[in-house]
């Protein structure tokens, strides 16, 4: 691993997969054309629409961004995650899967969203992400030579530790965390949230975001950010339109912090890891 430049994505995606596709493009061509290596689209980066529609809808958006993944990956020559898009099961319903391809064109690592978002906000807005998507259950870190150690994750996840520090304990150093966070939410805890990450397990936090209005009235927060392994933003994209955060991923960095700040020796619990 040697210092490289990262980006987080900030979308605002709709019901439409090809305007949404042809924006993904523009960003990915603006974050190479600085120099990223690492390009990373938020969750629903494909389709952001009704969840009864998406789930009609998931073999073409699935196919479809899995073919655009790869394709951006290999013609740019870096790696792309697509942070959150429906891939159909068997029994009628999805899983909310992040995929990471190599500058090759080839997927080397997939992840499943394992925490489902259910919940009712005092805003007035109900959501039940299980009632079309089934929870994944495995833990996925992806070990790169040029990227180092990555750990994936998909939004909600964010508000469940345990899972992060399963991922240290399988070596991550970087934690991907696309989103599509809800307005409501995201004022009061995204920010929090992706700091404590960070600075609990001292790690570099990527987290592509959406913003703004997708339909209806689902509203997305934005601030998609880079931070440090210290709890630091080095980048963020802002929380009104689409935009990109890029920074550096600088390993020397990493390994500065886990020397002053050794909290991952100190442990006394045993942490709960997901089989």
């Amino acid at each position: 691993m040697r210092p490289y430049l990262a980006a987080a994505i900030q979308m605002t995606s709709i019901p439409d997969l090809a305007s949404n596709l042809q924006q993904a493009e523009e960003w990915i061509d603006f974050a190479v054309r600085q120099g990223c290596e690492l390009v990373t689209l938020p969750e629903n980066f494909a389709f952001m629409g009704p969840e009864a529609e998406k789930t009609r809808l998931a073999q073409e958006i699935s196919d479809r961004a899995e073919e655009f993944l790869g394709k951006m990956a290999q013609r740019y020559q870096v790696f792309v995650l697509g942070g959150g898009y429906p891939v159909p099961d068997r029994q009628g319903r999805v899983y909310n899967t992040a995929a990471l391809y190599d500058p090759e064109g080839k997927e080397i690592a997939r992840y499943r969203k394992i925490h489902l978002f259910d919940v009712n906000l005092p805003d007035g807005n109900t959501y039940r992400e299980s009632s079309t998507v089934v929870s994944g259950d495995e833990l996925v870190t992806c070990e790169q030579e040029r990227l180092g150690i990555l750990g994936l994750s998909v939004c909600y996840d964010v508000r469940f530790p345990e899972l992060y520090r399963s991922l240290v304990d399988r070596g991550a150093q970087i934690l991907l965390i696309p989103a599509a966070f809800t307005a409501y939410t995201g004022r009061d805890h995204w920010q929090i949230l992706l700091q404590c990450r960070a600075i609990e397990n001292t790690c570099y936090v990527i987290a592509p975001a959406q913003v703004g209005n997708h339909y209806e009235r689902r509203q997305c927060h934005g601030h998609a950010m880079i931070l440090d392994p210290w709890g630091a933003i080095l980048a963020d994209a802002g929380g009104e339109k689409p935009g990109v955060a890029i920074a550096e991923i600088d390993p020397d960095r990493l390994q500065s912090v886990r020397r002053q700040m050794p909290s991952l020796q100190h442990r006394r619990l045993a942490c709960a890891v997901i089989p």
